[in-house]
């Protein structure tokens, strides 16, 4: 049984390790703790990690969604306001990630929709640098969406 659980928290952690966003990560990463501290907790180990995990995952969504939406208010303030190959840059107060995004001219594509491509600079939770050239188009109500 402790084996089990053990392969499921292991399993959950290098989950957390590869999600895409501050929203998958943070709900990993919470379901990784949730069944750690759930199994633990509980008489029924395999219960207890259950719940755990499903209340964690639900905590570390809604916290790590919090976050990513802090960035996307950033970018999306750049992609409308900035100036075609000026760079905004801002650090997110929650994790300490540093961001810098230099947008491209606006161009409208074969769906009619309004583009501009991004490049943006950042770190990853090691701290290595990581640079990303992203695509992203102006929503009706004037909002932007990234594509890649």
């Amino acid at each position: 049984m402790k084996k089990g659980i053990l392969l499921m928290v292991l399993i959950l952690a290098l989950v957390a390790g590869g999600c895409a966003n501050k929203a998958q990560t943070g709900a990993a990463t919470g379901a990784t703790a949730g069944a750690l501290i759930g199994a633990l907790a509980s008489k029924n180990k395999l219960t207890g990690a259950a719940i755990g995990a499903g209340a964690g995952l639900l905590l570390g969504y809604v916290i790590g969604n919090e976050w990513d939406k802090s960035d996307n208010q950033k970018l999306n303030h750049t992609l409308e306001n900035q100036p075609s190959g000026q760079t905004s840059t801002w650090t997110n107060p929650d994790t300490g990630r540093y961001y810098a995004a230099t947008p491209e001219p606006a161009y409208t594509g074969s769906d009619n929709r309004t583009y501009r491509d991004v490049y943006i600079e950042t770190t990853d939770a090691d701290g290595k640098p990581q640079k990303v050239k992203a695509k992203a188009y102006r929503n009706p109500d004037g909002t932007w969406q990234l594509v890649q």
